[in-house]
Order: C-alpha cells, then structure tokens, then sequence
C-alpha cells in the first residue's frame, strides 16, 4: 500500500502545501489563493495571477542579495546571468516538482484529468509562494524561504555558470538549430595597452545579441555567448508560456 498521503479537500491540499515547503500560514485563504489556478477561480481576484506578479519581484531582489553575498567574486554580468537563470520559469518549475507540490494545486476540470501540470503553471505558483509567504510573514520570513527552496538551484547555476565553454555550447545550437555558425564583432575596445577591455557581440545569421565586455577578447567572446544563449533560453521560454 501507498503511504502518499490522501488528497481530497482544499484543507488537504493546504496541510501538505505547508508540510512541503517548511511554512505554516496564518492566513490559511491566502495560501489558497497562492495556489490557485485562473482556471479554477471565479474571479481574477480569487487566482493567484497577482500574486505571481509580486512574488516574482521579490524573488529576483532576494536571489541578487544571496548571489551578492555568495559569489564575492562574479562580475555584475556573471552575477545577472545567474540571476536570470535562477529566477527563469525553467528553475521555478524544477523547485515545484522537487517540493512536490503538483498534487496541491488547486486547478480547473481541463488541467486536472491526471495530465502533468505545464511548467508555466508550476513555475507560477512558487512565486506566487514567495508573495504569500512575504504578505503573511513579512520579508524575513520571504528571504528565508526563498533561500530554503532556490540555494542548491543557486550553488549549481552558479557553478555551471562560471565553468561552461559558451562559445562551444552556442554554436552547437546554432548548428543544430539554426544551421548557422555564430561569429562574433569586435565593437569597442577601451583602456591603455597594458589593461584593455573588449567589447563583442556574437552574432548569428542576422540576428546580433547582447554585447558583453571582457579583459581579453577570447573572455569577451565567451560571455557575448553566454548573453546569446540566455536570449535565447528566454525566447524559447515565453514561446512556451504563450502555448498556455
């Protein structure tokens, strides 16, 4: 027999909600609310479509403050490609599913037959979390949860962040996908000969990403990869975000 525990009320769903993320709410309609579907409301105000809107402003300003403090060392662009990473609907997604909070989900008949929930939605109701827990318990308590539930998603961004061949895994997509092979500009370069800084731009067809600044011209290039890549991450992902 199944030791999953049984699913069946609103209560039920908010019980477990709080068992799952470590937070016990004191404001028990509010959690509702922060679990709620559009589908599922009778009105935007009953949703959790607001809430998502705050909870993702105070998700970005807390990931930056743990970033600041836990990479000393990163460039303001490597600590902005983190960042953005780390906050993406991608990761918000992966932290529901490992939280395992899809069965908490209060959804319409059409996204409850049994089907996996979309990533959008799943993405949402964690920062929809981070508001609610922000509006019941104050900011504190919001930094604390936000650290709880993103800092492995942080150390290993991180990691992968500082050590990828950029240039390697952009062109592998451009090829793949595109059939094109990125080159990169050189735009400005600035300072005396002995301590220069680059700036680049890659470029793909003709479309020209982000520029990125660098000590050498090869680190600049990795990082104008980098700036392409994450373009494109962003792209494919609200592409995704309009299916639903």
């Amino acid at each position: 027999m199944s030791n999953a525990p049984r699913i069946e009320t609103i209560a039920d769903r908010l019980e477990l909600c709080q068992q799952q993320i470590g937070y016990q709410f004191r404001d028990l309609a509010l959690l509702q609310r922060c679990l709620t579907h559009a589908s599922a409301a009778n009105s935007r105000e009953e949703c959790n479509e607001r809430l998502e809107f705050l909870g993702d402003a105070i998700l970005g300003a807390v990931v930056c403050d743990l970033l600041f403090q836990m990479f000393p060392d990163a460039t303001e662009g490597e600590l902005t490609r983190i960042k953005s990473a780390v906050v993406s609907r991608h990761t918000c997604a992966i932290v529901c599913g490992e939280l395992k909070l899809e069965s908490c989900l209060i959804l319409g008949k059409g996204l409850s037959g049994g089907q996996r929930v979309p990533s959008s939605i799943r993405a949402a109701v964690i920062e929809s979390l981070v508001a609610g827990v922000y509006l019941d318990g104050g900011y504190p308590d919001a930094v604390a949860f936000v650290s709880r539930i993103m800092n492995r998603q942080i150390e290993q961004t991180g990691q992968r962040s500082r050590t990828r061949n950029f240039k390697s895994q952009l062109q592998q997509l451009a090829q793949k996908d595109l059939g094109e092979t990125p080159v990169y500009r050189l735009l400005d370069e600035k300072g005396p000969d002995h301590s220069k800084c680059f700036e680049v731009s890659a470029i793909i067809g003709q479309q020209v990403f982000p520029p990125a600044w660098g000590p050498t011209k090869k680190e600049a290039e990795q990082q104008a990869a980098c700036n392409a890549l994450h373009d494109i991450q962003k792209t494919t992902e609200e592409a995704e975000s309009d299916d639903f």
